[in-house]
């Protein structure tokens, strides 16, 4: 899972606001962050390293971001991809000048790689999906053959890049001195809209407003930006000075089989994002609601007794106050959060994970004591976290500890850009809901039903008629996802850990301050430089 954003001022210095805009989706990623603006003659300025948004950006690499345009990415790490060099966004020289960045995960890599190796002859860098990605939509837009190029050019190329591509992705892209694009797979899995705002130095000839791509509505909150709109699915959007552009490039698969990921509502999206026209808080809401419906018909009804509700911070709150007002049950915050220690879920490393639950939890003994307890988590994923936590309440008193799941049991891999690919490391694969209790050593382990999970998102938008729900009941909603797929995506997880095991060996060494450049022709720029800010 990432963060992307794309922003195209009127004027003005873009990197400020790209930047402030990547700290507000920094929920979605934290292994690595990037900017790449436009300036003068088409020339690129790139600041991206490993690390959060506070530690690749400062106040002078801000500034020597140059350009009214720009792309930006806070990275999630997926299954093998490990490595300084892919910390997006991606860029190519060839043709015109193209940065990328990307959401989501393709499932025929190996098609697409083959592909550009044997019939398109271009270069690729890295294990990522997402240069694959670009690269593919390169060499459409070369087919061209065009000195300058328009819309109708770059429709082409797109269109025919997610006729090849299978997978979930939302992608911003910028093309050197002419714009900022962004397209959705024709699934929409993923995530992403788009708002304007009124400039206040509009140009000559323009449309006279600012732009933003963004992965959630928050973004546009923060920024001052308005009229949030959700690309729609195999929808791409082109947006230069002058002109805003739209269409529905995919239209295969049908409309109904817009299937949205329906964990973003869950675990990733902000709640104070909208997606899809839902309202990631009024969804957690709706989640507590039916959850307390389960507490009751499956521990209250049969005579167990519970004092108090507490919440695993953070995203599982809205759902556990929902739920302690449905069942009158005093609502408590148990767990003190150090909020200085990143999301364990998202951290690389099982044993990282497991180091960092009590780093980032205090359990107050005040509201554990002689109590029965009941913990609500948005959802059990590996099972780590949760032993962890529910530990922790019996070190301080608790006399029982119930757990609460907002999500279904996770059953299976995700393949669509979620770091959960290895079937094993999921606590519930193979297990009953009484061996996931044992695991975690639970005295009992409640679980939203995948059917109310569902209801509680789609009765904010009975429009969307079907959710990809693929971690909880292994339907693979685009495709090409068989036994062979899921097993090369865990041994690739497997390399990917030994690799970081290997790293943590190494002395790290800081990255260099360099320039790189390089020429040619691209819509009239004279060149296109590349400036690679060194990151503290």
């Amino acid at each position: 899972m990432c963060g992307i954003i794309a922003i195209l001022l009127q004027e003005g210095h873009v990197a400020t606001e790209l930047h402030e805009g990547l700290g507000v989706l920094q929920h979605r990623g934290q292994d690595a962050a990037g900017i790449v603006t436009c300036g003068p003659k088409g020339r690129f300025f790139q600041v991206k390293g490993n690390g959060m948004v506070r530690d690749v950006f400062d106040p002078s690499n801000v500034a020597n971001l140059i350009g009214s345009m720009g792309v930006g990415h806070v990275r999630y790490p997926t299954a093998g991809s490990f490595a300084h060099a892919e910390a997006q966004p991606f860029y190519v020289n060839s043709p015109y000048g193209i940065v990328m960045a990307h959401n989501g995960n393709t499932v025929n890599q190996t098609e697409l790689r083959t592909m550009l190796d044997s019939e398109a002859h271009r270069h690729v860098n890295t294990d990522s999906d997402s240069e694959l990605l670009l690269n593919v939509f390169a060499n459409h837009l070369q087919r061209t053959g065009k000195f300058r190029i328009n819309e109708e050019d770059l429709f082409t190329a797109l269109e025919a890049m997610m006729n090849e591509t299978v997978g979930a992705y939302t992608c911003v892209a910028m093309l050197a001195g002419f714009g900022v694009m962004a397209f959705r797979d024709p699934h929409g899995i993923r995530p992403i809209g788009m708002c304007r705002r009124k400039s206040d130095r509009p140009q000559a000839g323009s449309h006279g407003y600012d732009y933003c791509f963004a992965s959630e509505s928050v973004v546009a909150d923060s920024l001052g930006f308005s009229e949030f709109e959700d690309i729609k699915p195999g929808e791409a959007v082109i947006v230069t000075p002058q002109n805003v552009t739209r269409r529905t490039l995919v239209t295969k698969p049908a409309p109904n089989t817009f299937t949205p990921d329906i964990f973003e509502y869950v675990y990733f999206a902000r709640p104070d994002s909208v997606i899809d026209g839902v309202s990631v808080y009024r969804s957690r809401m709706a989640m507590g609601d039916r959850l307390a419906q389960q507490v009751q018909q499956e521990l209250l009804s049969k005579g167990e007794q519970i004092d108090v509700v507490i919440p695993v911070p953070d995203t599982s709150r809205v759902a556990a106050l929902q739920l302690a007002q449905t069942l009158h049950i005093p609502y408590r915050e148990g767990f003190v959060k150090n909020r200085y220690i990143g999301r364990t879920f998202i951290m690389p490393g099982q044993g990282m994970r497991r180091k960092n639950v009590r780093r980032k939890l205090n359990a107050m003994a005040l509201e554990f004591a002689g109590k029965s307890v009941l913990l609500v988590d948005d959802s059990i994923v590996r099972g780590t976290t949760s032993r962890e936590i529910i530990q922790m309440a019996r070190d301080v008193g608790a006399r029982k500890v119930f757990m609460a799941s907002c999500a279904p049991p996770i059953r299976h891999s995700n393949v669509y850009g979620i770091d959960m690919p290895s079937r094993n490391e999921l606590v519930a694969y193979n297990r009953s809901v009484e061996e996931v209790a044992a695991t975690i050593q639970a005295d009992a382990v409640i679980y939203q039903s995948l059917e109310q999970l569902v209801d509680c998102v789609r009765s904010l938008n009975p429009a969307i008629t079907k959710f990809d729900c693929s971690i909880f009941d292994g339907a693979y909603v685009t495709g090409g996802v068989d036994e062979a797929y899921l097993s090369s995506l865990e041994k690739a997880r497997a390399d990917n850990e030994r690799s970081k095991k290997a790293a943590s060996f190494l002395t790290p060494h800081p990255a260099p301050e360099s320039i790189v450049s390089c020429s040619g022709p691209m819509n009239g720029a004279e060149d296109i430089g590349l400036y690679n800010g060194r990151t503290r």
